[in-house]
């Protein structure tokens, strides 16, 4: 029975890997589209995103089977609830990703963002392909000392953010209000990968330990579902 849920979960695991692996796909294609005005790469970003739902739908299918024949408790219980979060977190990456990318795509031959906002969206979206980068190689290894940097290092990208609202507040601001809108709701994307990335890096430090890193408890209240 243990050699069976063994492999059952080992097959689950690499449907998350390969989730996680197309995440950092779209998060480096996303960035892509958003800054330099790329539309095959946007529209790779949008095509992409059906595998992703299609991995966490097997994701959670695996899981429900797993609940339901092999009745884990203990630590076997808390990495396929766990998992099942891990799925959902990614999924909703993924849609953020794509949300990115068509906004890149509406704009088209035009970039979504103003000059003067270029320089601080690509300190973003270099941040977020740096956490993506960590995101695969956490996973993979389930390696938590790579989970706390994620959370660590979650508030460098928070303080883009608010740069941004700054920036839009200013009397220097001279775009269009239809650039206005783009830039405030890009940010947003942007900073809800972080978010969920921390989300992600908590999973994986509480599947590795049975220990909940939340520095701010709330900070991923909603994360699945927003």
């Amino acid at each position: 029975m243990r050699v069976i849920f063994n492999e059952e979960m080992k097959a689950v695991a690499d449907d998350l890997d390969r989730m996680a692996q197309d995440v950092h796909k779209a998060i480096y294609g996303a960035g892509d589209a958003l800054l330099n005005a790329d539309v095959e790469a946007a529209q790779a970003v949008i095509d992409g995103d059906i595998e992703i739902d299609a991995l966490e739908s097997s994701v959670i299918d695996q899981c429900v089977k797993l609940l339901a024949k092999q009745n884990p408790v203990a630590t076997d219980l808390r990495v396929v609830v766990s998992t099942l979060r891990l799925a959902a977190t990614f999924e909703r990456m993924g849609d953020l990703a794509r949300h990115i990318a068509e906004a890149a795509r509406r704009t088209y031959p035009q970039c979504p963002l103003p000059d003067e906002a270029k320089p601080l969206f690509t300190q973003m979206v270099d941040f977020l392909r740096t956490t993506a980068d960590r995101l695969v190689n956490m996973l993979a290894d389930r390696d938590a000392k790579i989970a706390e940097q994620v959370i660590i290092d979650d508030d460098k990208l928070d303080d883009l953010h608010k740069q941004m609202f700054t920036l839009v507040q200013s009397d220097d601001w001279n775009s269009t209000k239809e650039q206005l809108i783009d830039v405030v709701l890009l940010g947003r994307f942007l900073e809800r990968l972080g978010d969920h990335a921390v989300s992600a890096s908590r999973r994986v430090v509480f599947i590795v330990s049975g220990f909940d890193p939340s520095k701010e408890p709330t900070r991923d209240e909603g994360t699945d579902i927003d």
